[in-house]
């Protein structure tokens, strides 16, 4: 297990934990929370052994593995198969020993090498390897393609590829969910679900914490603090404890009543599709945690907008791309006035070509665009340096603004709307460029609500919020009284503002007629089904098995040798298969028991608390037992395909 007692952790001068006492045990999955800067990533450090305590005692077991996500941008030729093959260090030692036996003609040591190779798992490593791949989102005919081939982005999804690979006692994910798009990040979530290791992990996603995390760990005021539960769990106790401080709770009253009021309104007009309803819930969970919203830092407001052009555009037979390639067809769409729209669907298939055309990035190639009379758009672009200037500062980006779009503005009246962004004092003087993400995201946002939109269109606006600046953003959505076009990974963000979906998949825009649980279903079975085909393509076409040569007559003794030694090689070649195959199926058997078990505990008088965990614990029985299935079918495969040839 993990241990900290009375420890106490410094960066510089800064004290970030004071004499803090904490147990994590093996096989726990941990959500690390706090904001930004109150010491998450120290705490990685130490774990690590890059930073050490500076009082107190800290402990690990010293045989534990850990593997966390390296943070520089790889630079290879490798292939992205072997890139991330080489994620399994020991597999990597050991097909050098081999090597290095065969080179010395060591007969001993090369049968040692062979056998220690079969208990690291040689037989499935490129499998397992482009599994991971393929999971992140890649397509088949990349796996062989080179990794300084992709861009940014695809290879820090290499990289965390790669650290899945390794084997691991403790994993460490630090913001894992940055670089992926929503089909990648329910695979991980899957996969996370079924790692027998200790996970702690840091991110700024609610759901994907929910999903993967049974224990909180929150860092506050140089405290850190363990909460039996998930995330949510740990966003009800905190409003609990904060009601309790009734001098805080009273200052924050008129936030809450603010806050309120919205909710009312909405859930008084909201209809019975599923989408509203699904929206609902999400305001709910909204107002049963309002202490802690309205004790953010952050908060704020886009203003009412001018006018409400209604529809405020309408797409006709658009054809939507980039110079000649075509990314969408016969696009036929209308936008109304106060409509929520959550855009879905994978990577690269158009869902930022879209948003950029309605907002006048790019043009379209075809059909035809109406914009509604004084329709005024607020755009946020995925990477926000498309609309910042690094070199500029927040004050000249706003002094600008005002001048050239307008509402006009002196200087000091800029640099108290700045104030209220959290760009006070120096700030408002930096360089942009040297700005981190959130606080690029944070000046965006305020271009646009100095704008008075009554149209948003935001692409990824959550890639860089921490998650008090990701409820403030959710909040403010909620009471704009224009229209909505998000896309995000976010789904708490997509649960509380949109009502209703269009999917952008093979090269056409429809609507979704269902709510995320069931987006998320349709993923999991594309995915599923994009697997299995892979696996098909990638299966070496089966060999006609050679005639064996007869015997030469009155020699039966070297036939049945010849054939004895068939047999062996093929039990070797098999061997391994069949032991990880008799495996799947006890995992099988096991889950299946453990399904029924769960399932008549529900149907009994349960107290909520245990009706929520053996839900839980449900629903991750369920994704274990179809992964063991699939791998049990994989293998079943592999070995008749073998034997076949054999």
């Amino acid at each position: 297990m993990i241990t900290l007692r009375n420890l106490t952790l410094r960066r510089g001068a800064k004290v970030l934990l004071d004499q803090v006492s904490v147990t994590l045990n093996p096989g726990e999955k941990v959500a690390l929370v706090g904001r930004n800067g109150a010491g998450k990533s120290s705490l990685f450090a130490l774990f690590t052994g890059a930073l050490h305590e500076d009082a107190g005692e800290f402990s690990m077991p010293a045989h534990w593995q850990l593997s966390q996500v390296a943070q520089h941008m790889p630079e290879t030729g490798e292939s992205a198969t072997d890139f991330v093959l080489g994620g399994d260090t020991r597999l990597m030692a050991l097909r050098a020993a081999l090597v290095q036996a065969e080179a010395a003609g060591d007969g001993m040591q090369i049968a040692q090498a062979h056998s220690d190779l079969a208990d690291a798992g040689e037989h499935d490593a490129v499998p397992r390897a482009q599994s991971l791949i393929l999971g992140l989102g890649f397509k088949v005919h990349e796996l062989s393609q080179p990794v300084n081939s992709f861009s940014g982005g695809w290879r820090m999804r290499l990289q965390l590829a790669r650290a899945l690979m390794a084997p691991s006692d403790l994993l460490l994910l630090d913001e894992p969910t940055n670089h992926l798009d929503l089909d990648a990040l329910v695979w991980l979530e899957s996969w996370l679900q079924r790692y027998p290791g200790t996970l702690i992990v840091i991110s700024h996603d609610r759901e994907f914490l929910d999903a993967v995390a049974g224990v909180t760990l929150h860092i506050d005021h140089q405290k850190l603090t363990r909460y039996g539960g998930n995330y949510s769990a740990f966003e009800t106790l905190r409003a609990q404890q904060l009601e309790q401080q009734q001098s805080a709770f009273a200052r924050q009253q008129e936030k809450i009543a603010h806050l309120q009021k919205f909710i009312d309104r909405f859930k008084a007009k909201a209809t019975k599709a599923k989408q509203a309803q699904s929206r609902v819930k999400a305001l709910e969970r909204m107002e049963k945690i309002a202490p802690v919203l309205a004790e953010a830092e952050f908060s704020f407001e886009f203003k009412e907008p001018a006018n409400l052009p209604n529809p405020m555009l309408a797409i006709s037979d658009a054809v939507l791309g980039y110079g000649d390639k075509v990314v969408l067809r016969g696009v036929n769409r209308s936008v109304l006035a106060g409509q929520r729209i959550g855009i879905l669907g994978a990577n690269g298939q158009g869902k930022s070509t879209l948003v950029k055309t309605i907002a006048r990035e790019i043009p379209s190639l075809g059909g035809t665009i109406t914009e509604g009379k004084g329709l005024h758009i607020g755009y946020f672009a995925q990477q926000e340096l498309d609309v910042l200037s690094p070199d500029s500062n927040p004050l000249e980006h706003m002094v600008r603004l005002a001048r050239d779009v307008g509402p006009p503005a002196r200087e000091q009246e800029l640099r108290n709307f700045l104030g209220s962004f959290n760009f006070s004092g120096d700030m408002v003087a930096q360089a942009v460029g040297t700005m981190s993400g959130g606080e690029k995201a944070r000046l965006v946002l305020a271009m646009i609500v100095w704008q008075r939109p009554n149209l948003l269109l935001l692409d990824e606006p959550t890639n860089h919020l921490d998650l008090a600046t990701r409820e403030a953003l959710a909040v403010a959505l909620n009471e704009f009284e224009g229209t909505v076009l998000l896309v995000s990974h976010d789904r708490a963000l997509l649960r509380s503002v949109c009502d209703e979906f269009w999917l952008v998949g093979a090269g056409r825009v429809a609507p979704f007629d269902g709510d995320l649980d069931d987006y998320q279903r349709y993923l999991l079975d594309e995915a599923r089904r994009l697997r299995e085909a892979a696996r098909v393509e990638a299966a070496p076409a089966p060999t006609p098995a050679a005639t064996p040569r007869p015997a030469p007559a009155g020699k039966p003794q070297e036939q049945r040798r010849i054939d004895a030694a068939a047999r062996q090689q093929l039990a070797v070649r098999t061997r391994p298969l069949k032991k990880e195959l008799a495996e799947a199926e006890h995992r099988m058997s096991r889950l299946q028991a453990e399904i029924r078990s769960l399932e008549s505990r529900m149907a009994t008088l349960l107290a909520p608390a245990e009706i929520a965990e053996s839900g839980k614990r449900l629903k991750q029985a369920v994704a274990a037992l179809e992964a063991a299935e699939e791998r049990w079918l994989s293998l079943s495969g592999e070995i008749e395909a073998i034997e076949s040839a054999g």
